[in-house]
């Protein structure tokens, strides 16, 4: 979701290529929302929220749980990706979703909802709790409310003197997402903000893609994030493109992996869900 001028700079930028890198990023994550969205409890019938829908992988996934009888809105402020959304929508013949281009924070919409999911997009809002709060009011009495957010804060947890390039790339991530104001800490950060928001306590679970065999995807995918990163990694100073080596990334990325026997895994990320009291 490109945030406001109120939120953090979205600092994977607004490219063709992270439209690409997002259609992606589901590939690597989607099997964890689709959990998600079934432990909350979105069924057959029911009608969805799906805030910062950006290529629209939420939305096309909930648009199966809620079968041909419900349905599916997917809101963002940038309406070009929306039209990527749509034909993908089209594509696979989705008549159940919708995409509207706006803030889902001041929408107004004609009916209530029965849940609200998010992927990655409260880390971007600069009031994560004011903003659920103004969303909240979509949902009918006993709404389900979903989101998976990602938690940077425990990287350096996971350093060793094996693995200099793992150790960099992830230290190189947490200072740019510091730099725009993106609030690193949000997967964790959940569980305060459900409860600030009003909600119930949620329940949680932390995750992540890990792997380390020699055609791991997740390689050419943690290029694919500096690629999209590169522009606001020059802009900070934090490095040059000759030290990421985005065209060589992956492939230095896997030689390390494979000589350290150290696994690597992708942004850590926390499912929350709860239910609207009665």
């Amino acid at each position: 979701m490109r945030p406001l001028n109120s939120d953090t700079n979205y600092a994977l930028g607004r490219t063709s290529h992270e439209t690409t890198r997002l259609i992606e990023q589901s590939k690597i994550y989607g099997k964890a929302t689709l959990r998600l969205c079934e432990r909350a409890g979105i069924s057959t019938g029911m009608r969805v929220l799906d805030i910062g829908s950006g290529a629209g992988d939420v939305a096309l996934t909930v648009a199966e749980l809620v079968g041909k009888s419900g349905q599916v809105v997917g809101v963002d402020v940038n309406p070009a990706i929306l039209e990527t959304a749509r034909q993908r929508a089209a594509d696979t013949g989705k008549s159940n979703v919708e995409f509207i281009a706006g803030d889902a924070r001041t929408i107004n919409f004609d009916e209530k909802f029965d849940a609200l999911v998010g992927r990655f997009v409260l880390m971007y809002m600069s009031d994560p709790v004011a903003a659920l709060t103004k969303l909240i009011p979509h949902l009918k009495p006993g709404g389900i409310v979903a989101f998976q957010e990602p938690e940077y804060t425990l990287y350096p947890a996971y350093q060793h003197p094996d693995t200099p390039l793992m150790n960099q790339l992830y230290q190189w991530i947490i200072e740019v997402f510091e730099h725009s104001g993106a609030h690193l800490d949000q997967g964790m950060g959940m569980y305060r903000t459900f409860i600030d928001a009003g909600l119930p306590a949620p329940q949680m679970h932390l995750q992540s893609p890990i792997g380390a065999e020699e055609k791991w995807r997740g390689y050419r995918y943690m290029a694919t994030i500096f690629q999209s990163l590169l522009p606001l990694i020059e802009k900070y100073e934090i490095a040059t493109p000759e030290e990421v080596g985005v065209e060589t990334l992956s492939e230095r990325l896997r030689a390390e992996v494979l000589l350290s026997k150290k696994p690597f895994f992708l942004p850590l990320h926390v499912t929350a869900h709860a239910c609207l009291t009665d």
